[in-house]
C-alpha cells in the first residue's frame, strides 16, 4: 500500500462495521488509522485518535459534551476537532486516504474533515444520503460517495457486500501506481459556454508552450474551486477570462462564487490576465424560477433548465467597481484586457444581449476604479475573436517567463 488510511467516524453506534472494514483493508495489506468522533460511548476496540482527543482539539472535553446533553453544540465541537486533526495528522504524513460510513450526522463531520484536505487525496463517504443532494456535503473537493443502499445499522448480507467494495475501493485508490511527474507548470482559466472560443485558442497555444492549463466552468463552484487550487499552490499562473460569477453575486443570481473570487491568486502573487468574460450575464434555473422582480428584464433561454438575464448598465458599473478593487490587491503581476467589442457570444451585435450602453459602463467602472499598479489593456475586439485569445495568451507568457 501507498500510504495509510483514515477511517473516521462514530465508532459508538458503528464499531461493528468500521470493525468490519478495518479487516478488509488490513487483508488487503493496507494500515490503518482510526479516528472515533461519537460522544454517546467508549469503543471497545481499540482507536488511534479518541473521541477525547477531538474534543479537546474542538475546545471542549468529552464530559462537558455528555453532561451538556446538547445534540447541537456537540456536533460542531466534534466537527470542528476533527477537522483539525485530520489536516494536521495529513500534514504530518500518518495517512495519506480518507474512509468514512455514517448517516447524516457522520457524514456531515466526517466530509467536513474531508473538506479539509487537498485535492487529489483519495476521500470515500459511504453514506445513507448520498442518494440526494450531497453538494452540502462535497463542496468544492473531490468526494467521492457510495450509497449504502440501507442504512448503516449492523451487518448483512446487503451492507458486508457494500463495505467491502468501500474497502476495496479506498484501498485501490491509495495502492494505484503513482503518476510520472511532468515538469510542465499547470495554468488555471475560466470559462463559460459563451467564452469557448476564447478560452479553447489560449489553452492551446499555452499548451503549445509547455504548460499544462486546467479549465474551470465558472458556475459558481468552478471558481471557488479554482481559488482553492490556488490557495493549495497547484497553480503558476491564470487566464481569468470568464468573471461573470460577479453577476450572480452583485446581481442575486444562482452561480456566485462568494465575495472573496478574484483574490487567491492576487494573494499568491502569481501572474494573472483578467478579463470580462460574460459580465453580461445573470444565471437562473428554469424560466419559473426567475424572481417576479425580474420578469420584465431582457432574459433568454438557454436551455429548459438555465434561464440567462441581461446586465443593465447601472449593474455593470457596480460589478466593474468590485472587480476593479479585487485586482488593486493583487501583489503579482496583474493585467486586466477589456474586449471592447463584446464579452461573450450573446453580446455581439444582433445577438439577444447587445447592450453597448452597458458594456460601455463596464468598460468605463473598471477604467475609473483600476489603480495604476494594475496594468489595463484595452483591444478593439471581441472576447471570442482569435485576436484577442492571442493577446492574453501572449501577455500571460511574458509575466510567466519574467
Amino acid at each position: 500500500m501507498a500510504g495509510k488510511i483514515l477511517l473516521i467516524g462514530t465508532f459508538d453506534t458503528k464499531q461493528e462495521e468500521f470493525s468490519f472494514v478495518k479487516g478488509i483493508i488490513s487483508s488487503n495489506g493496507g494500515e490503518v488509522v482510526l479516528m472515533n468522533i461519537g460522544i454517546l460511548g467508549d469503543p471497545t476496540i481499540a482507536v488511534d485518535i479518541s473521541a477525547e482527543k477531538v474534543a479537546k482539539a474542538g475546545e471542549s472535553t468529552l464530559q462537558e459534551l455528555r453532561d451538556e446533553k446538547d445534540r447541537e453544540h456537540a456536533l460542531d465541537v466534534m466537527t470542528t476537532g476533527a477537522k483539525k486533526l485530520t489536516l494536521e495528522g495529513y500534514q504530518n504524513e500518518r495517512f495519506g486516504a480518507i474512509l468514512s460510513l455514517g448517516g447524516g450526522s457522520g457524514t456531515a463531520m466526517a466530509t467536513a474533515a474531508m473538506r479539509e484536505l487537498p485535492i487529489g487525496v483519495p476521500k470515500l463517504m459511504v453514506s445513507s444520503v448520498a442518494s440526494g443532494d450531497i453538494s452540502p456535503y462535497v463542496d468544492i473537493k473531490d468526494i467521492t460517495f457510495m450509497y449504502s443502499v440501507a442504512d448503516i445499522s449492523g451487518l448483512n448480507r446487503l451492507s458486508r457486500r457494500i463495505l467491502r467494495n468501500a474497502a476495496a475501493a479506498i484501498c485501490g485508490m491509495v495502492d494505484q501506481p503513482k503518476e510520472e511527474q511532468e515538469d510542465k507548470p499547470l495554468l488555471a482559466a475560466t470559462m463559460f459556454g459563451v467564452t469557448t472560443p476564447c478560452v479553447a485558442a489560449v489553452r492551446k497555444k499555452l499548451e503549445a508552450q509547455g504548460y499544462e492549463m486546467v479549465v474551470f466552468h465558472a458556475t459558481g463552484t468552478g471558481g471557488r474551486a479554482m481559488e482553492a487550487m490556488i490557495e493549495d499552490g497547484f497553480i503558476s499562473g491564470v487566464a481569468d477570462l470568464t468573471t461573470t460569477e460577479w453577476c450572480d453575486q452583485v446581481v442575486g443570481g444562482v452561480l456566485s462564487a462568494g465575495p472573496n473570487r478574484l483574490e487567491a491568486a492576487g494573494q499568491a502573487g502569481i501572474p494573472q490576465v483578467v478579463s470580462c468574460g460574460a459580465l453580461d450575464i445573470v444565471n437562473f434555473h428554469a424560466f419559473d424560477t426567475v424572481p417576479e422582480k425580474f420578469k420584465s428584464r431582457n432574459l433568454y433561454r438557454h436551455t429548459p433548465q438555465v434561464t440567462l438575464m441581461r446586465t443593465t448598465p447601472e449593474e455593470c458599473k457596480e460589478i466593474g467597481k468590485r472587480i476593479a478593487e479585487k485586482l488593486n490587491n493583487a501583489k503579482g503581476p496583474t493585467m486586466l484586457m477589456l474586449p471592447l467589442k463584446g464579452v461573450s457570444m450573446l453580446d455581439k451585435k444582433g445577438e439577444p444581449f447587445d447592450d453597448p450602453k452597458a458594456n460601455k459602463a463596464l468598460f468605463n467602472a473598471l477604467r475609473k476604479h483600476t489603480e495604476s499598479h494594475v496594468k489595463l489593456r484595452e483591444l478593439d475586439y471581441h472576447i471570442n475573436d482569435a485576436e484577442f485569445a492571442e493577446a492574453v495568451a501572449n501577455e500571460l507568457l511574458t509575466n510567466l517567463n519574467n
